[in-house]
């Protein structure tokens, strides 16, 4: 039988339970016949003062993804959506990989996880960005530039610039300011690379994303938009969603 109202369907999503932005904007971009299942990875609402204590938050992320992942599985999901960006480029840039063997080693082979680390490069391609110099908006310590530049030469880009907004804490990511997000797309886009990227699940930038790249003239991804994006292609849901973007409106 099919689901009543995932009907066309049903996703998983694993994010932490500190995360406030991802439920509301992946809902916002859901499809009629979509529907979306949160299982929540519990961890603290950690500090983020430091390089140290960012790090620390990461390994909380990646010791609670197999119990998140266990319990939304019980709805039969059609696939699982990783909810978090930094976890699936950390320490090795095919860092998703590696979760999705494991959680198929565990949970069996059929499952399928959708993750920033695939979705990041599909999306750049999807609108002509397929090599060049890529900026990068993130609400994270510094740390996390080397992790990331390593992805995004990896993925076959170069990283031209960097803006690091040092979230004081997981939960004081999502309290980033519209303005400050703004801000940051300005100052990248000065410096002229060929696409901005945003990185920070917990950030609120979909919509910003989309009004920059109409602002500025040049692609700007957000993370959000690019991993919901790809599940729902990934499925083969080809709907134009208006209001996050080229990606979703013409991709």
């Amino acid at each position: 039988m099919t689901d009543a109202l995932g009907y066309r369907l049903k996703l998983g999503v694993v994010t932490p339970s500190v995360n406030t932005i991802v439920q509301p904007e992946y809902d916002d971009m859901r499809p009629r016949g979509v529907t979306n299942h949160i299982g929540r990875i519990h961890i603290p609402d950690r500090a983020t003062s430091d390089d140290d204590d960012f790090e620390e938050l990461v390994r909380d992320i990646d010791r609670g993804v197999d119990d998140a992942v266990e319990r939304v599985l019980t709805c039969r999901p059609d696939c699982v959506v990783l909810g978090v960006s930094i976890e699936s480029v950390y320490g090795d840039p095919k860092a998703g990989e590696a979760i999705q063997q494991r959680l198929r080693d565990k949970f069996g082979d059929d499952l399928r996880l959708i993750h920033a680390g695939e979705a990041i490069p599909a999306a750049l391609s999807a609108v002509g960005v397929d090599d060049g110099p890529i900026a990068l908006l993130t609400p994270y310590q510094p740390v996390s530039e080397g992790h990331l530049k390593t992805f995004v030469e990896t993925c076959g880009y170069r990283l031209h610039d960097a803006i690091h907004l040092r979230a004081p804490s997981a939960v004081g990511i999502a309290h980033i300011t519209r303005a400050t997000v703004e801000r940051g797309f300005t100052d990248l886009a000065a410096t002229r690379p060929r696409a901005i990227v945003q990185f920070g699940a917990n950030m609120c930038a979909g919509r910003y994303a989309a009004e920059a790249e109409q602002r500025l003239g040049l692609p700007v991804i957000a993370v959000n938009t690019a991993t919901y994006w790809h599940a729902l292609r990934s499925n083969g849901i080809t709907d134009h969603v208006e209001g996050y973007g080229q990606l979703l409106e013409r991709h």
